[in-house]
């Protein structure tokens, strides 16, 4: 994530109060900074989709202001404020008489785009999302699983290079299997386009995996805690986040941080020749990456019965061999980072 700099997404004593005296969300003030990937999670009914759509004007907020690109989105013409904004939903909403390019293309060509740069766009994003353009372009909706529609909803929201991604539970109609195949994807893309994104889920486990800062809410649109997912894990703010978070505080963390190479202990003796010369009693098919996360750091372990494992540098070279105690270090490092920062 980018040095936080103005704010490409700020909410300033924001209210949503309906007709019936019922209030979403209480004076929210938040700012998302470019290039940041913003969660915001809570049970459901706390605010967190209402927040999500008075940023493009979906749901018209009370009292207070919002701001996108410095512009209070009140003054922008909420059809074009739209077209500036991607949006992704859980259940897509392709139109299912369009073929795959052309829901690509959909906002591209509303803009004006001519049709040979929108057929290159629909094509350059159906490829980064991993559909090969020449194979699902001419596709219907109808033709694709749930996970593939997904995809092509995230790049039809990418097509005109938004400055701006909203996304309302967008993995929550994938099996848990392809869900966290998506997730892992998402992240990537959204890593390598830079792209501002806002996203609401009511998955703890989504959040911490996916966000660089996470929003916790709680009834009527109250922020609880915002921070990064190694402190809101580390040190829960509240009772309500604590309760939220739940007890597995640890096992999730192990699916956020990555190994260090102050984690490994020293190679056996005649053992940093290469690859091939790593624990004798492991195939290298076993090692792990330095760097890599330690929830498969702890599957290695779990598979090794708790003996050393060993771990590869960039270059596929042995640089040592994480233990049991090294995993249980790493885990004491971070949250140790965690409370320093708190403090």
């Amino acid at each position: 994530m980018a040095d936080p700099g103005e704010p490409v997404i700020r909410l300033q004593a924001v209210r949503k109060e309906y007709a019936n005296g019922t209030v979403a969300v209480d004076s929210l003030d938040l700012d998302v900074h470019e290039h940041e990937l913003m969660v915001l999670v809570g049970p459901s009914g706390c605010g967190k989709s209402t927040t999500l759509r008075m940023v493009n004007r979906l749901v018209e907020p009370t009292s207070g202001r919002v701001l996108v690109t410095g512009e209070d989105v009140q003054s922008i013409d909420p059809v074009a404020l739209r077209r500036r904004i991607g949006y992704v939903i859980q259940h897509v909403g392709l139109f299912p008489h369009r073929t795959v390019a052309q829901n690509v293309g959909t906002v591209p060509a509303l803009l004006g785009w001519d049709a040979r740069r929108t057929r290159e766009r629909s094509a350059e994003l159906l490829d980064l999302v991993g559909l090969d353009h020449a194979t699902y372009g001419k596709r219907y909706p109808h033709q694709l699983s749930g996970g593939e529609q997904q995809r092509v909803g995230v790049a039809r929201a990418l097509a005109a290079d938004p400055p701006v991604l909203l996304m309302d539970e967008p993995f929550g109609a994938v099996d848990p299997a392809g869900r966290r195949h998506l997730q892992a994807e998402f992240w990537k893309i959204q890593r390598e386009l830079g792209t501002t994104v806002m996203l609401v889920t009511h998955d703890i486990d989504e959040a911490v995996r996916l966000g660089d800062r996470i929003a916790v809410f709680s009834q009527g649109g109250h922020l609880e805690q915002l921070a990064d997912a190694v402190t809101l894990l580390a040190r829960p703010a509240t009772d309500m986040v604590r309760d939220f978070v739940g007890t597995g505080r640890a096992v999730r963390l192990l699916g956020i941080g990555e190994l260090d190479e102050g984690d490994l202990e020293p190679l056996p003796r005649g053992r940093a020749e290469g690859p091939d010369d790593v624990a004798p009693d492991l195939a290298p098919r076993d090692a792990l990456e330095l760097h890599g996360r330690l929830d498969d750091a702890f599957a290695a372990l779990a598979a090794s019965g708790g003996e050393p494992v060993p771990v590869l540098g960039s270059d596929g070279r042995p640089v040592g061999m994480l233990s049991v105690t090294g995993l249980l270090g790493a885990l004491h490092r971070i949250t140790g980072a965690a409370e320093a920062d708190a403090a």
